[in-house]
């Protein structure tokens, strides 16, 4: 993977300045972001068999990556980690799948909060991030891709908002996803473009749950979906305000 550091160098040769500074602008997470300050940085470059994914954020929070979890996975240019199809909701669950990073510090408080990836898939389900998940208490935010759509979403003690992308982005192709929370509501971004917002406060979301890449913690796949995801993650960065 490439960070969104030296991005514009590496991604878009560039002939000026000004022209890297239009590239920069575009990046999610520069132009027009009130979450800015890094809280984590995982590049998922590890090769393959790795059991941590490396934070290389000021505050180095190592996540556990599950033996279902495919890393080092060389896909359309990019390095990073691979899920492979199962269905959603099948029986049993398997915690597995999961990417796990415990730290009370990935919770959203009453900040302007950002998560940032690349990712791809062909297929038209999954949670791909979250923190947190409903009934448990605490509120929870997730990015999760029903029929192929992304789905941006937070609840806390203020109420729920989400915003859904208005068109399917499991093509196959990388796509960045950016998903917001402000004090007044949330934004999903794709590939520079902002596909939705919409305005409602969400409040205080803070939980005791780890979080989780690739689907649900606290799932049985009988009762409680696990919801796992299917494709593959270059990056992944959480930005607060």
């Amino acid at each position: 993977m490439q960070s969104r550091h030296t991005v514009v160098s590496r991604r878009w040769p560039v002939a000026s300045a000004v022209v890297a500074l239009v590239m920069v602008a575009w990046l999610p997470g520069t132009a027009g972001a009130t979450a800015s300050t890094v809280l984590a940085d995982w590049e998922m470059n590890e090769p393959p068999g790795s059991t941590t994914m490396a934070d290389i954020g000021p505050n180095q929070l190592t996540g556990t990556v599950g033996a279902s979890v495919s890393t080092g996975v060389a896909v359309s240019g990019a390095t990073g980690f691979d899920w492979s199809k199962v269905k959603p909701n099948q029986p049993p669950a398997n915690p597995g799948r999961l990417v796990q990073v415990d730290s009370a510090l990935l919770n959203p408080g009453t900040s302007d909060y950002a998560v940032v990836f690349r990712y791809r898939s062909t297929f038209k389900f999954g949670n791909i991030v979250q923190k947190g998940q409903a009934h448990v208490a605490g509120g929870y935010f997730k990015v999760e891709q029903p029929g192929g759509y992304l789905n941006c979403f937070f609840t806390g003690k203020g109420g729920k908002a989400s915003i859904k992308s208005t068109h399917q982005t499991n093509d196959g192709l990388w796509h960045v996803v950016r998903c917001e929370r402000t004090a007044t509501g949330v934004t999903l971004t794709v590939d520079g473009v902002v596909v939705g917002q919409t305005v409602h406060a969400t409040g205080m979301i803070s939980n005791t749950s780890p979080l989780t890449v690739g689907g649900k913690l606290n799932c049985d796949n009988i009762t409680i979906t696990c919801d796992y995801f299917a494709g593959d993650i270059d990056y992944l960065v959480v930005q607060k305000g």
